[in-house]
């Protein structure tokens, strides 16, 4: 294969799957963002050979045309058509496929070849539009990493492009690992003058306090042993603040509570997930002559069994 690899420009093999393109684009595209390397051009270089080759593998159809034609995959029906046509521009590969090579010259002859006579008259151009200067609008991904908070009240984010634009995105609240936040009309420009889409790929930085599923969230909370015992009331931590939680006496340690409508907002509407408060009943310390005796009294009064 002729011309730039992009198997090895995102460092996966030839049979990688959409989850293993997908992971090698986002991990290299994080290393070489111009945001991360100011002033480095070889990793601007870079950033823009990940982007077109991510670009090309991650389209099903783009993927079968490039492992057949390498860089030249977007002239592939020309290719296909041509090989049918002209059989000395194709040979045969030993797995029964066919490869063609063109020179710029060649390739220049082939179109007029492919095009000629149709509404063509004496005298005119042979064709009107060269292959290679279609319009095509690029889609773009970016990957955005934002912490729990700003995925739970929603956030902004100002993006750098190859190209030099800036451009201030908005993320909508309750978005995942994984959310694709559409923008439209904001991605690369193509020859025409229109732009396809940017999409936001998203991911959320793990929490210290905070377990996310779905869109519920699961959190400990630390319990007196008094409190547990003999009921009363917690402080629970949320995105949004601290709750109060009213325990009732004789709590059982790992004992969870669902607090209703107090996760993660679902991203497209204004419904919530749960919040589930885990105890986690908390022994004392230190304790005073008064305060042994007194647990001195209750192991005696309920002896281990």
């Amino acid at each position: 294969m002729a011309g730039k690899d992009y198997y090895s420009i995102l460092g996966v093999k030839r049979d990688a799957s959409e989850r293993e393109l997908k992971q090698a684009y986002r991990r290299l595209a994080r290393k070489y963002h111009p945001d991360i390397n100011p002033g480095d051009s070889s990793a601007e270089a870079k950033f823009k050979e990940i982007n077109e080759a991510y670009e090309v593998l991650s389209d099903p159809e783009n993927r079968r045309k490039y492992d057949q034609f390498g860089d030249r995959w977007q002239h592939a029906d020309q290719f296909a058509r041509a090989g049918r046509q002209q059989a000395p521009f194709g040979d045969f590969s030993p797995g029964g496929g066919t490869s063609f090579h063109f020179t710029g010259d060649n390739l220049g002859s082939l179109f007029g070849d492919l095009f000629a006579g149709f509404g063509t008259h004496p005298g005119q151009p042979r064709f009107t539009e060269d292959i290679r200067s279609r319009k095509k609008a690029l889609d773009i991904e970016y990957p955005v990493e934002v912490t729990l908070e700003e995925a739970y009240h929603g956030a902004s984010r100002l993006l750098s492009f190859e190209d030099g634009r800036r451009l201030e995105v908005k993320i909508p609240p309750g978005v995942k690992d994984g959310s694709r936040v559409r923008i439209s009309g904001k991605g690369r420009q193509g020859r025409g003058g229109a732009r396809g889409n940017l999409y936001l790929v998203l991911s959320v930085k793990p929490h210290p306090l905070f377990q996310r599923s779905g869109d519920d969230l699961h959190v400990e909370v630390k319990v007196p042993l008094v409190v547990a015992m003999l009921g009363g009331e917690v402080q629970v931590p949320s995105p949004k603040g601290k709750l109060a939680l009213k325990v009732p006496p004789e709590t059982q340690n790992g004992r969870v509570f669902r607090l209703a409508g107090r996760g993660m907002p679902h991203l497209g509407n204004s419904s919530r997930g749960d919040l589930l408060a885990k105890v986690n009943v908390t022994l004392p310390t230190s304790l005073s002559a008064k305060e042994k005796e007194l647990f001195k009294q209750l192991g005696e009064l309920r002896p281990a069994r």
